[in-house]
């Protein structure tokens, strides 16, 4: 994501200025105000501090020396500089503006490292979620993966697509948790999905071999505290070439949708499994077919695009908005939803969501 200062007004020159503003407004009422009333002097010590949560050391300095100046220019009007009692004042705002500049310095050192942070987290999921050719086998794929704006930390939503004889298989899943940890369970149970999805026979042996990877995976993770209680949700699917059904096995995951002209359809399972890494068996699996028809348009998709929420607390509703873009191309479906689901959440999404849209020509 690209962030265009410059450009906007809430960038670094907009809220420097916003400061300098109210630095300027609070000495102006200061020299018109009878000199007895001493209210706007004291008021500068605030921009330094203001400063503090919103800019950089170096800003946050240029504000206190503004502050300052303006204390001087009041003193100028209304008092003798050399009074105790203006003396008093410059040096509060001059220890406000040193405290101001030292806890700016540390919110941005802690800024600096938490952005470091997230830029290996982003890497290493660039590295773990590899693209998806836009054609494969007989299908027409597209995907989408969008990162949380409130979080430092990027998820472990994960998507990955390969080829059999005659079938074309998909993953789509979401690892509990954040950051690091949760990129390399994604990268675990992708590294399985790509190493066997191809040669076993059916879904059901293979959402065996998964699952077992998965638990064995997460039980060898022992060490960390929070290990016990992780988990992927996942659904796999299997389109064969003649693309009359597909198959799902679900585990714990949201269903995925499939949109037929202008309507959706909820592939729900008639017996969802639970979420994978949790060592409960294979009798849990089960396999549910659907039907397709050319033109059908399915898509997988994670909880942080239904669980969007705007400012009102209101679940995105995709089922109800999907219709809107029938007979798009997947690319344009996806981009719609895109912009549509930051349009929801004023912008801001509260969890990573991903996306993967399937045509059947």
């Amino acid at each position: 994501m690209t962030t265009l200062l410059s450009h906007r007004p809430h960038g670094l020159a907009g809220r420097v200025a916003l400061v300098l503003l109210s630095v300027v407004a609070i000495t102006v009422v200061g020299i018109v105000t009878p000199g007895y009333v001493r209210v706007a002097s004291p008021l500068l010590a605030l921009p330094p501090a203001l400063a503090a949560a919103m800019l950089g050391p170096r800003p946050t300095a240029l504000i206190g020396a503004a502050s300052l100046l303006g204390e001087a220019v009041i003193g100028l009007f209304h008092y003798d500089v050399a009074a105790v009692n203006w003396s008093i004042q410059a040096a509060t705002v001059l220890l406000v503006s040193i405290i101001a500049v030292y806890l700016s310095h540390g919110r941005e050192a802690q800024l600096q490292t938490l952005t470091q942070v997230r830029k290996i987290a982003e890497i290493a999921q660039r590295l773990v979620l590899q693209p998806i050719p836009p054609e494969l086998g007989p299908l027409h794929i597209a995907t989408l993966y969008m990162a949380a704006e409130q979080e430092m930390e990027i998820g472990g939503d994960l998507y990955a697509a390969t080829r059999t004889t005659s079938a074309t298989r998909l993953i789509v899943g979401d690892v509990r948790g954040k950051g690091l940890p949760a990129v390399g369970d994604a990268a675990q149970l992708l590294g399985a999905f790509r190493g066997i999805a191809y040669q076993e026979a059916d879904l059901v042996h293979l959402a065996n071999s998964l699952d077992t990877s998965v638990t064995w995976h997460l039980s060898g993770t022992s060490d960390d505290p929070h290990a016990q209680e992780s988990f992927i949700t996942a659904v796999l699917a299997d389109i064969p070439d003649d693309m009359r059904t597909i198959r799902l096995v679900q585990c714990g995951h949201p269903p995925p949708l499939l949109l037929r002209g202008g309507h959706v359809d909820l592939l729900t399972a008639e017996q969802p499994a639970p979420p994978l890494g949790l060592g409960l068996g294979a009798h849990e699996h089960h396999v549910d077919a659907f039907p397709l028809l050319p033109g059908d348009l399915l898509l997988m998709h994670t909880d942080g695009v239904t669980e969007a929420r705007d400012s009102r607390g209101t679940f995105y509703p995709l089922a109800e908005r999907l219709p809107r873009w029938a007979g798009q191309t997947p690319e344009t479906l996806l981009a719609h939803l895109r912009s549509d689901l930051l349009a929801h959440t004023g912008g801001r999404l509260g969890d990573d969501a991903a996306m993967v849209a399937v045509m059947i020509p």
